[in-house]
């Protein structure tokens, strides 16, 4: 898959034409102002984004995974905010729902959410825990008659504030296990947005992301009906599991996106900006820094292409996801230092992208796990343990 075939070639253009003409010469005035950017959303949604993996027959594309993170990538090589918005919105949202859901979940809201008209937000982070799952979770949800009565707080959930937010899919504690196994019981659930209980707390203010949504959720008493039941009871864990190892891939391509726009906007810069009585893109030093944000970008390319291809071949990727995300991260964060170091002062404002680049890379390090879990997954797929 290191050769786009025609198909692939064909979206991956369209999406960088519709970053390049209608997210850049916008976005910075959405990201100063902290805005979700409601009107580019809506346009990504008549273009078929949001339903990029999802079957036709739910109103979605009739595409794959792949071509997600081709999207995610061209996006985010304009503007990471608006590709996290997609990539949380499709491959936490949607797809869980689509893998999961019954006939009638699916019926009810894969149309809208293929179609950008609704976005849906995945809560499985809590504020006491985030790597540790389950063993850190509290969020409880207790089956009375015919519904469930959910209790607890989730943290740092994207799209799960919108206007156009439909639900958030909740992972909670269930009860005990029938096995008697220590590992507790954890189910997801589909809380529709407005429901009684359901509290949605103001925006963060946060150092990157800043046109992308982004909350805090309490739960109190909160009844949804026993059949909002995402899948099985009890296979919550495994659920978010699966979401977490897909969801690897496509931040992995976001964050080939951000390594290669900082490749493009220091390949300008150098030309432009002339030193000393010539274009500092003439000098060695430069030339060197540029030459290895362009290997990173590269590489870590290989990486998730590898990772989905795997995937999409119905073989275990994990490791493969895994190395995609530490190497994709990584070359965000290096790369975005290296583009703010070149443009001096100027990558210090937030009127140019690398400014906002260097902001937004530091999440790709933490987010879909730390690049310490990353590492931990590794090792225990080399067949290492503590």
């Amino acid at each position: 898959m290191h050769r786009l075939n025609d198909e692939y070639e064909a979206l991956r253009k369209t999406v960088e034409e519709f970053a390049r003409d209608v997210v850049a010469p916008v976005i910075g005035d959405y990201y100063e102002r902290c805005a979700f950017p409601y009107d580019i959303v809506s346009q990504m949604g008549r273009m078929g984004l949001f339903g990029l993996p999802i079957p036709e027959e739910y109103g979605g594309m009739g595409g794959d995974y792949f071509a997600l993170c081709l999207a995610l990538e061209e996006l985010a090589r304009v503007d990471s905010s608006v590709a996290i918005t997609l990539e949380a919105a499709t491959s936490l949202g949607a797809m869980p729902l689509y893998r999961y859901g019954s006939e009638e979940q699916k019926a009810e809201w894969l149309p809208d959410l293929a179609a950008g008209r609704t976005l849906g937000a995945f809560g499985l982070t809590e504020p006491g825990g985030g790597t540790d799952v389950p063993g850190g979770m509290r969020t409880t949800a207790v089956l009375d008659g015919d519904a469930w009565v959910i209790n607890g707080s989730k943290a740092f959930i994207t799209n799960s504030g919108t206007d156009i937010t439909g639900f958030v899919a909740v992972a909670a504690l269930t009860g005990p296990r029938e096995d008697g196994s220590a590992t507790p019981e954890i189910s997801t659930i589909l809380v529709p947005s407005g429901t009684p209980g359901f509290t949605v707390s103001k925006k963060y203010s946060k150092v990157g992301w800043s046109a992308s949504d982004t909350r805090e959720l309490s739960f109190t008493d909160c009844r949804v009906p026993a059949a909002n039941l995402l899948g099985d009871r009890g296979r919550g864990y495994a659920q978010f599991l699966r979401t977490l190892d897909e969801g690897r891939v496509a931040i992995a391509a976001l964050s080939v996106g951000l390594a290669q726009g900082c490749v493009d906007e220091s390949l300008r810069y150098v030309k432009e900006r002339h030193a000393f009585g010539m274009p500092i893109g003439r000098y060695q030093a430069i030339q060197f820094k540029v030459a290895d944000m362009e290997v990173r970008a590269h590489t870590a390319r290989l990486a998730y292409y590898h990772a989905a291809e795997k995937m999409l071949a119905g073989e275990p990727f994990k490791k493969e996801a895994a190395i995609a995300k530490l190497v994709g991260s990584n070359a965000a964060m290096d790369n975005a230092r290296d583009a703010t170091q070149i443009f001096g002062g100027y990558g210090f404002m937030n009127e140019y992208p690398v400014g906002r680049f260097y902001r937004d890379a530091k999440i790709l390090e933490i987010g879909e796990g730390t690049s310490e879990v990353q590492r931990m997954l590794i090792a225990r797929q080399l067949g290492l343990s503590a």
